[in-house]
């Protein structure tokens, strides 16, 4: 009976394995491309394994490029993009989830269809509006364009954690004199944490991945990381070894946010799996 488990531990686990290594493969490729010289990658044999590894490829890329820069952009942008998300979302799921007014569901179903939509269809009436107002070429207007699409999908999954808290909590709140201000910053924030943060860190990498909108309202002096990794590929020139190098250091902020909010994470997305 033993041996028998082990043998059905031994054949989950070999197709668990490949599978691994078949989702790691890339992310592996990509980092050794970039540590490899670049007389290398252009042999007729092909090496997984560099014969001489090399960080030149990440000196010129931080030193000889705009890379740095539009990677600080890219931080901030995704940061107050996420915050701004963050904080009207709540407000809106809270008045979903606790009162009831005419049009409700409809304003929900509303709401999740403007996900629904491509984002390319926003791209010239925001593009009219913003040089109307003259913020072409301004963080602003990524941070407004980006809104538009993350705060309609964060409103409809922060209402479902929402519900998950205990309306008896406020009602407490309520016969112990708390203003609704009160309630939502000393009761509602606490409980929602995990929600918060999943949402967040969704309207984080929304926003640090999206190029649509980075290339259309931004210039060369706060180009993104996705639009400034795009011009690392030249007409007659294509640097392998520069562009896998900006790939690695492009997720290096993701990973250590990851790392920072990985416990409340599972948390949130656990929690808003089972309350719809």
């Amino acid at each position: 009976m033993k041996r028998k488990k082990q043998l059905q531990k031994a054949l989950m686990a070999i197709p668990l394995f490949f599978l691994i290594c078949f989702v790691l493969f890339p992310y592996l490729w990509t980092f050794l491309t970039s540590i490899k010289p670049t007389e290398e990658l252009y042999t007729t044999t092909i090496n997984i394994l560099p014969r001489v590894s090399t960080l030149s490829n990440y000196a010129t890329l931080f030193f000889q490029t705009d890379f740095l820069n539009s990677m600080v952009h890219s931080i901030w942008i995704a940061s107050i993009t996420s915050c701004i998300s963050m904080v009207v979302s709540s407000m809106a799921a809270y008045a979903f989830a606790r009162y009831d007014f005419r049009g409700k569901h409809l304003a929900l179903s509303g709401i999740l269809l403007l996900y629904m939509f491509p984002s390319v269809l926003y791209l010239t009436p925001l593009f009219v509006v913003f040089n109307k107002l003259k913020l072409i070429g301004s963080p602003a207007a990524l941070v407004i364009s980006y809104c538009t699409f993350t705060i309609p999908f964060s409103i409809w999954l922060l209402t479902s954690y929402m519900k998950g808290i205990p309306i008896e909590l406020e009602e407490s709140g309520k016969i112990d004199g708390a203003s609704v201000a009160q309630l939502l910053y000393f009761i509602v924030a606490p409980l929602l944490k995990p929600g918060l943060i999943a949402t967040g860190t969704y309207v984080f990498i929304n926003s640090w991945n999206e190029y649509l909108f980075a290339v259309m309202f931004t210039t060369s002096d706060n180009r993104t990381l996705p639009v400034s990794l795009a011009s690392l590929v030249g007409e007659y020139d294509l640097r392998w070894d520069i562009i896998s190098a900006g790939a690695v250091a492009a997720m290096v902020p993701v990973v250590i946010m990851f790392m920072f909010v990985q416990k409340n994470l599972v948390a949130g997305l656990t929690a808003g799996s089972v309350k719809g």
